[in-house]
């Protein structure tokens, strides 16, 4: 898949991240979409097509281990990261994990491994 085509749903509740990160993908030529919880990350998948979702694990609104479950049961064939700065789920979560604080680098390099077919070669 072609960077430039591929579309990014960020999901995170912190504004600054949200925006910074939304504008440093822009400029690695990604389209991206964004989210500050899981119900306007549901309007944004009813509504787009969307490659990749990045996503915060812990959100005020359809956060956590609800949200998690949501992804695995319903956005299955969408390549999903997942960033925290606190992770404490009550089951295993197959995406890759990345630890908040993180460098920009690293998550591009993830997503572009994932995109280009890779497991992105974080924990989890």
């Amino acid at each position: 898949m072609e960077i430039d085509r591929a579309t990014i749903l960020l999901v995170e509740d912190e504004d600054a991240i949200r925006l910074s990160l939304r504008d440093y993908l822009v400029k690695k030529g990604y389209h991206v979409l964004v989210a500050s919880e899981g119900v306007g990350a549901i309007k944004e998948l009813l509504d787009n097509h969307v490659d990749l979702i990045v996503t915060d694990y812990r959100m005020e609104i359809l956060g956590g281990d609800y949200w998690i479950r949501f992804l695995k049961k319903y956005c299955h064939d969408i390549k999903v990261i997942i960033t925290s700065g606190f992770l404490n789920s009550a089951f295993s979560i197959e995406y890759p994990v990345l630890y908040k604080p993180f460098e920009y680098t690293e998550l591009e390099r993830i997503i572009t491994d994932m995109l280009a077919g890779g497991s992105g070669g974080s924990e989890s």
